[in-house]
């Protein structure tokens, strides 16, 4: 199965889309877009953190997708800035060659390095992934001392990758607790930051990588 390439579109973006893909007229468009700029701005990042991720995910797979195959087992999830990268790629110098195209991209704070090289690279997010995600989301959003808004999960062979912003060290807990609580998962790796970390407020440094634990 192909590697499924998250990403948010933005708001504006999204105008013409729901209404050619739903029938909507202009005006339930607008409506249906309003709700997700509510959603953006009840963000920890904000309507202009959202926009600005949503803006970083399109040009990295824009990047990679001018690459062509290459690189097409690669995913890539924003959030605030700080990118994960995801999959494999069948040697190093493709892999090193991800990192400088994901990292030239403006507004990029770090690259959280998971990619695997492999001479067969066949990853991909398969039904059981996708069923974790959708397990472990229900179960966050339905905390309700969790702010699900505030949080990006990716799931690639069993291993859950959690980005976000916790409002305190007890609500990041409970969403650990929540990940090793839901069926298949094999691992977990914590990519997650107080809202008060002092790495949220630091210029864009896309030469910071974060490698494997």
């Amino acid at each position: 199965m192909p590697f499924r390439r998250p990403f948010a579109l933005s708001v504006l973006a999204l105008l013409p889309l729901l209404a050619a893909a739903t029938g909507c007229t202009p005006v339930g468009a607008a409506v249906g877009a309003g709700a997700m700029v509510a959603t953006a701005a009840a963000e920890e990042r904000g309507v202009g953190g959202s926009a600005r991720d949503a803006r970083i995910s399109l040009e990295i797979i824009d990047r990679f997708d001018e690459e062509g195959v290459l690189f097409e087992g690669i995913g890539a999830t924003v959030f605030d800035g700080r990118v994960l990268l995801t999959g494999a790629v069948a040697d190093a110098d493709l892999h090193g060659k991800a990192l400088a195209l994901a990292g030239s991209v403006d507004g990029v704070r770090t690259i959280i390095d998971r990619v695997t090289v492999t001479p067969n690279p066949e990853r991909g997010t398969g039904p059981r992934d996708a069923l974790v995600t959708a397990e472990l989301r229900k179960a966050i959003m339905f905390d309700p001392e969790v702010l699900a808004i505030n949080y990006a999960i990716e799931v690639e062979d069993g291993i859950v990758h959690l980005l976000g912003i916790a409002q305190s060290e007890r609500e990041r807990r409970r969403v650990i607790a929540h990940a090793r609580g839901t069926d298949f998962v094999r691992g977990i790796e914590d990519h997650v930051l107080l809202k008060t970390d002092p790495r949220r407020s630091e210029p864009a440094a896309p030469q910071a990588r974060e490698g494997r634990p």
